[in-house]
């Protein structure tokens, strides 16, 4: 029944697909509309929005095509026209335009439009750890065009989570613990941990999907010269040293690496990134250090991506959408109680 219900949900995310243009080189459901999380019952996913990213190579000529299939979607911003609507996508917050609470296909679904420049410089570079970091956790892949950067993108984004995770985590961990910590990656910052999510989101999301999780990182984590897999016992030990430190953090992204070097670089010094990165793994505060870094991206990416919100969804749907996150937010919080 189990396989049933998977197989059948994944025919109607493919079909939902069919109400929009197809020129998409990647699209992925993700959420709790799509993998189960603790303290949620069947009736809550079956409810829950489902929510979708789809990366397109040409975003002006995408929303043309689909303020003409699908203009209800849109708030106001349709009447400027899709060269508009792409440059307040391009431009401000996480570079990527929501349209949220659409009904499609007898669901109500929330819909991201990311360029895949943008997309794979995220995913390399973590400047905004936006789509980033939804792609650190589970995510059902729906359409994925044959383009070797965007793959080799993909691999290189769940190899830096999980490097940013070691630097994060003590010298022995289980897998639970470290992804755990991966997923909370993207959540470290974000304003909308303190009004309007789950506080228990991230264990909620980790604990009933760890096989999700392994399948995502046991074949990284087995390749990886930095760390000792035991994967029977389910742990991991990593090099803890000042030089396997400093070997962590030399690959991790260029922003990751850039915040954290304006961190701990003293005012007027202006040393290079790879002096400073050198200092930080000597640093017994190191993973704070790293934590800091990741903390202040989120936060600057949630804030101004949820401010631009408001603009592309209109403030009708923003106070819809708003109310539904506080209402989940107190079930939760009453259900912790009882």
């Amino acid at each position: 029944m189990a396989i049933q219900a998977i197989q059948s949900t994944g025919y109607q995310f493919r079909r939902i697909l069919t109400y929009f243009p197809q020129d998409i080189s990647l699209a992925f459901a993700y959420g709790s509309g799509v993998f189960r999380q603790s303290g949620t019952t069947h009736g809550d996913v079956g409810n829950n929005m489902l929510d979708f990213v789809f990366a397109v190579d040409d975003p002006v000529t995408w929303h043309s095509m689909n303020i003409k299939q699908n203009r209800s979607h849109y708030s106001a911003l349709k009447f400027l026209g899709p060269k508009y609507i792409s440059t307040i996508q391009q431009n401000y917050g996480a570079g990527v335009y929501y349209n949220t609470l659409v009904p499609c296909d007898g669901k109500v679904i929330k819909y991201g439009v990311v360029s895949t420049d943008t997309l794979v410089a995220d995913l390399l570079h973590w400047k905004t750890l936006y789509i980033a970091g939804r792609l650190h956790k589970p995510v059902k892949i729906l359409v994925q065009k044959e383009n070797g950067r965007l793959r080799n993108a993909l691999n290189a984004n769940l190899k830096s989570a999980m490097t940013a995770a070691f630097l994060m985590l003590p010298e022995s961990f289980t897998e639970e613990e470290l992804y755990l910590q991966i997923a909370g990656l993207s959540y470290s910052g974000d304003f909308r941990m303190i009004i309007g999510e789950d506080k228990a989101k991230v264990l909620n999301i980790v604990m009933p999907n760890i096989a999700h999780f392994q399948k995502l990182f046991s074949n990284i984590l087995q390749e990886c010269s930095q760390a000792v897999y035991k994967a029977p016992a389910g742990r991991v030990e990593v090099d803890k040293s000042p030089e396997g430190q400093f070997l962590q953090l030399m690959t991790l992204p260029k922003t990751l690496q850039q915040s954290i070097t304006l961190l701990v670089d003293t005012p007027g010094k202006n040393r290079d990134v790879e002096e400073m990165l050198l200092q930080v793994a000597h640093d017994p505060d190191c993973g704070n250090v790293v934590q800091e870094a990741v903390y202040g991206i989120v936060k600057y990416s949630s804030l101004t991506q949820s401010a631009k919100g408001i603009l592309t969804a209109g403030p009708k749907k923003t106070l819809s959408y708003s109310a539904k996150k506080m209402y989940k937010m107190l079930k939760s919080l009453l259900r912790r109680k009882s």
